[in-house]
């Protein structure tokens, strides 16, 4: 293998094509917007800089080493700063919770709820350690490619109970429902229903635990931008603005990849970091083997989409967090709206970003950037008229907002814009505007997921949220782990 063309810069493909560059391979990096990161852009307006997302950082080791792969220190390219809390949790009551890794905060804030559930809680961060070695140390960084591969794994998935979901593992420990909704919330982070999403899932609390959470100085746009230079920096080529329109293929394999300048690349091997409908059923549409994987791809359970308000203010908060959870009056009911009724609900629970009170330089003096994001149906549940709703739901989460952290919100809004499920399936080719690919069920997970490799195509790769292991960035790192080492295993054959 001497040349490979990696479809797309989220952080999965960026993460990939260092690997491949590290490894001495010829990566070409083919990006159809005007800014590499994928779903991490960024928009600059009236002085305000605003992340697209994902905004939580998580297990810096992962990238990290993606730095020391040729010898090289992350912290030369980006800083990254510690946050805490983690998040600020709120419900409607006026009840808070700061989540963290530190043990006093958080077991007095557990008491605060309830204190019987502090003892709880120490069983459940064990089950969480548990499920965090065997499904993030062990697994998450390998692919797998056949059914064997699931049966080798079957023994510790059973001992963990994997077919329960998170939320009913979480409530075998402990029992105020606050809590409860505080240890299941984050699979909402991935895309997956806290009440379906199986209880391997609850790995994300000790990932947390132990490695933190952590914010890019400048944004996580400076986060893609340092991986894009350390890409760069190693020989690797990056294309941006220019989508890919055609994977070639004769027979089984991929031959060459065409952009819609007319730009063509003859390659050894391709991986896809783009939507993985998308990938099979547009780009390969001249692969009868292609076509057969986007019908299957086209009937699985897609996670649903979001809406996400921007809006830059006139002030400084220094009492609201970087991270805040605003639950709303329903938990249950909420999540089987979006997931199962395909319903905009009246109420709605809400994820608050604002950077500003870490690095005030994403707004001008005086002022602060937020943005405050909304899970709701994918368009396939919901497929109304987004720019009709767009004004109405805008309001309403602002109004929330409003009600609960700043009175005077609508007076102090210097900027402010949104983007909805119908953004992500245009800009982002998502099917159905889902924000994270399939649902991470435990019947999508793990091999039942897209393969790292294609099955039909040895020389066709996936990476990033579709395939193994899912999303999130530990995730999508993680499958650029993955996909790296059978890319360089086929090439040493």
């Amino acid at each position: 293998m001497s040349r490979a063309i990696v479809i797309g810069s989220g952080f999965g493909g960026l993460a990939l094509a260092i690997r491949l560059q590290s490894a001495g391979i010829d990566t070409t990096i083919l990006e159809a917007r005007d800014k590499p990161g994928g779903r991490a852009y960024y928009w600059e307006r009236d002085g305000f800089t605003f992340d697209a997302g994902p905004t939580v950082i998580t297990d810096p080791a992962c990238l990290q080493e993606l730095w020391a792969l040729s010898g090289s220190d992350m912290a030369a390219d980006v800083l990254l700063e510690p946050v805490q809390p983690f998040y600020r949790l709120n419900w409607p009551d006026g009840t808070n919770f700061d989540y963290t890794n530190d043990d006093s905060v958080l077991m007095a804030e557990i008491a605060k709820l309830d204190p019987a559930d502090v003892a709880g809680y120490k069983r459940f961060l064990d089950y969480s350690a548990g499920v965090y070695h065997e499904g993030y140390e062990k697994l998450g960084h390998v692919a797998f490619l056949d059914f064997a591969s699931m049966i080798k794994a079957a023994p510790a998935l059973a001992k963990y109970q994997a077919w329960r979901s998170v939320y009913s593992m979480v409530s075998s420990f402990v029992k105020s429902e606050k809590l409860r909704e505080a240890l299941s919330f984050h699979t909402l982070l991935v895309g997956g229903n806290p009440m379906t999403t199986s209880a391997i899932y609850a790995l994300i609390h000790k990932l947390e635990r132990d490695g933190g959470v952590w914010f890019a100085r400048g944004g996580t746009n400076r986060l893609v931008a340092g991986m894009v230079k350390l890409f760069e920096r190693l020989g690797g080529t990056i294309r941006l603005g220019d989508a890919v329109t055609q994977i070639e293929t004769l027979g089984d394999r991929v031959t060459a990849v065409r952009t819609a300048s007319g730009w063509r690349q003859e390659c050894d091997t391709v991986a896809a970091n783009g939507d993985i409908v998308h990938t099979y059923r547009d780009l390969l549409s001249g692969s009868n083997s292609a076509r057969r994987s986007a019908a299957k791809l086209e009937r699985k359970k897609f996670s649903p989409s979001l809406f996400v308000v921007h809006f830059g203010i006139k002030g400084t908060w220094p009492g609201i967090p970087h991270h805040m959870i605003l639950f709303g009056p329903r938990y249950k009911g909420l999540l089987a709206d979006i997931y199962d009724n395909g319903v905009v609900s009246e109420d709605f629970s809400l994820y608050l970003h604002h950077p500003t009170v870490t690095d005030p330089s994403l707004a001008p003096e005086g002022c602060s950037t937020f943005y405050a994001l909304a899970p709701v149906p994918h368009q396939g549940k919901f497929p109304e008229d987004w720019e009709r709703i767009k004004p109405i739901l805008e309001k309403r989460i602002l109004d929330e907002v409003g009600r609960r952290l700043i009175p005077d919100i609508h007076e102090r809004i210097v900027t402010k814009f949104s983007y909805s499920p119908a953004d992500f399936s245009r800009d982002l080719n998502a099917h159905l505007g889902s924000a994270f690919s399939l649902e991470p069920v435990l019947t999508q997970s793990a091999w039942f997921r897209v393969h790292n490799r294609d099955d039909a195509i040895p020389n066709l790769y996936f990476v990033g949220a579709g395939t193994h292991p899912g999303a999130g960035i530990p995730g999508v790192v993680g499958s650029a782990k993955a996909t790296a080492a059978l890319m360089l295993e086929d090439a040493r054959r």
